[in-house]
């Protein structure tokens, strides 16, 4: 068994930095060649009016989609670039993919409230021709019953009509609020200078 010496672990040391150095400033400068490579494409991707997206970024900077993710400042950049409108001057205001995917929502909820609308007028409709058929054969119920009857038509009616006044209530309070959150998202975003 042979002693190793102090001089020869020092040597050893001195000899691995040596050679280990080059080797991690090679990394970082090519670290910061992909850094500003994607910067620059985000600016183009701004100044050429682009869709921005992680993928695109990453693939016409020439670097993998992790990189932007390893980077927070990077991604933190291309969200904020995400979520600010473009705006064209032939279009007016500029509008972004949040309020997009909220009119969108909104459009939804409303389709969906006006097919049960439709199915509920489709059932009284139904009923009406149904009653009007019975009565006219001859078979139909004691006057009372009929009177009683419309009432409750007319009750369901007033009640339908209420329930629509508040849909629509509910869907103004939803826009106004969708509008409070854009703006607050403006006021609360730095501006970048142009």
């Amino acid at each position: 068994m042979t002693a190793t010496t102090p001089n020869h672990t020092d040597t050893h040391r001195i000899s691995s930095k040596t050679r280990v150095q080059p080797m991690l400033d090679g990394r970082r400068d090519d670290s910061m060649r992909r850094r500003q490579r994607v910067l620059t494409v985000l600016d183009q991707a701004v100044a050429g009016g682009d869709r921005i997206s992680a993928a695109a970024i990453a693939l016409a900077a020439g670097v993998d989609r992790t990189f932007l993710y390893r980077h927070p400042d990077l991604l933190e950049k291309l969200h904020a670039l995400q979520a600010d409108p473009v705006i064209d001057e032939h279009t007016g205001p500029g509008v972004t993919r949040a309020s997009l995917q909220a009119d969108l929502l909104a459009a939804h909820e409303r389709a969906a409230r006006l097919d049960a609308r439709i199915r509920q007028l489709e059932q009284r409709l139904s009923e009406t021709l149904g009653e009007k058929t019975w009565r006219e054969s001859g078979l139909g119920a004691p006057a009372d019953i009929d009177a009683l009857h419309q009432r409750i038509s007319q009750l369901e009616q007033h009640n339908l009509d209420l329930r629509q006044q508040l849909d629509e209530r509910e869907e103004d309070l939803a826009a106004a609020r969708a509008a409070n959150r854009e703006l607050m998202a403006r006021l609360n975003t730095p501006t970048r200078p142009r």
